[in-house]
């Protein structure tokens, strides 16, 4: 009975998350991530409080959570994937927007030296698994959860390690996010005071989400005429991650993650220029259901016991990252003239995923960066797990 309520709180908290998003204005400047990692940490303290005074509420095995947990969130990852890849239109945006090209290169170069810098710094300050945290973090500041929760799967990461990098990257940044959406934007406008790029928009093309005010619009996600159709999108996902699991017991006589992420990856991109699949409504809205599904599930393993000194240098460690991402993307910025509003998208897409790019787009009253911004972050989705998993090996070999 216990495990059906937990798994239902797993489950539904993706709908009580999105209808806050919905209905209200400081759950749509909070973002819906966001709102999951809270409930998710919630169910944390509320587990970590009953194991303390030994309160036997749960009336669940810590095995079997555990097992439950990982189940659930290998399966929403590969999901996830290609649902929000398939809206990508990567060929008109590469075409029409060379600034944002700009803004994407300068951005992935600068995460990639920055993860680097740090972990030379921290090479020797006794980190478990530090080239896997710098995967992990690579991976997540070129496309947010979706991509940290593929390279904790192919890295094989310490569950332990990779939730305490996770909330204590969030610690971080949600300062940030507030820092940029109460004004902070203006300082970058004052360092890069440069034009924005011309839009050039596919009025054929639904998905083009420079006519859209909001990425994540749930609003008639379940109607008769749009749910079968992203239906659709959601088996063509399902037909992807079995292929990516044939694949990999074929090359390897197991299911091997890195395998199944490549391929799942690989095919969603190639999907996404077939104009039929690319036009599927709703199918970028479907993958943040399973995204959130996995943000609550990754949250709720945060062990508070686990806060030790070594939690102490993996905040440094991420801290040392996110500054550095910072400053060398606006210094890379200043050199080839990107506008200060177009870094700010794009340094949030990166960082945070796209969803959170409207909120700051509102935010700066500035609509002509939203499908820069958003783009972005979506072809971070795609470059993420290569990049991230290229990066822990290649640091794993010092």
């Amino acid at each position: 009975m216990i495990v059906a309520i937990i798994l239902s709180i797993f489950l539904l908290t993706p709908f009580f998350v999105i209808t806050i998003f919905r209905k209200s204005k400081v759950g749509k400047s909070i973002g819906t991530v966001i709102m999951a990692y809270a409930v998710g940490v919630i169910m944390a303290l509320f587990f970590w409080l009953s194991d303390m005074f030994s309160i036997n509420v749960l009336s669940i095995n810590k095995v079997d959570l555990k097992e439950l947990q990982d189940l659930l969130m290998k399966i929403s990852v590969p999901l996830a994937i290609p649902l929000m890849l398939f809206s990508s239109n990567f060929k008109l945006w590469a075409k029409s927007l060379p600034k944002a090209v700009t803004a994407l290169c300068t951005g992935v170069a600068a995460v990639v030296v920055a993860v680097v810098i740090s972990f030379l710094i921290f090479k020797n300050k006794g980190i478990t698994d530090l080239n896997k945290i710098a995967g992990m973090m690579t991976g997540l500041y070129t496309g947010g959860a979706m991509n940290f929760a593929a390279l904790k799967s192919i890295l094989k990461t310490d569950e332990t390690i990779a939730t305490l990098t996770s909330t204590l990257e969030m610690i971080i940044i949600f300062p940030f996010l507030l820092f940029i959406t109460a004004g902070g934007y203006k300082l970058f406008r004052l360092l890069l005071p440069f034009k924005d790029p011309l839009v050039v928009v596919d009025k054929n093309d639904p998905n083009d989400h420079s006519v859209l005010v909001d990425v994540e619009d749930y609003n008639k996600m379940f109607s008769k005429k749009i749910f079968p159709k992203t239906m659709l999108g959601f088996l063509l996902s399902v037909g992807f991650l079995v292929i990516g699991a044939g694949l990999s017991l074929l090359i390897t006589g197991k299911l091997n993650e890195l395998v199944v992420i490549f391929t799942i990856t690989t095919l969603a991109i190639l999907a996404s220029f077939n104009e039929k699949i690319r036009n599927l409504p709703k199918t970028f809205e479907l993958g943040m259901f399973f995204i959130l599904i996995f943000s609550v599930i990754m949250a709720s393993q945060f062990d508070v016991s686990k806060l030790n000194s070594e939690a102490i240098k993996i905040f440094l460690f991420v801290l040392s990252i996110s500054l550095f991402v910072i400053i060398l993307h606006v210094i890379l910025c200043r050199i080839f003239k990107v506008s200060g509003d177009l870094f700010t998208v794009a340094i949030i897409a990166l960082i945070c995923s796209p969803p959170f790019v409207p909120p700051i787009v509102a935010a700066m009253g500035n609509r002509k960066v939203l499908i820069s911004g958003i783009t972005i972050g979506l072809v971070g989705y795609a470059v993420g797990n290569y990049l991230g998993t290229g990066i822990a090996y290649l640091l794993g070999l010092f």
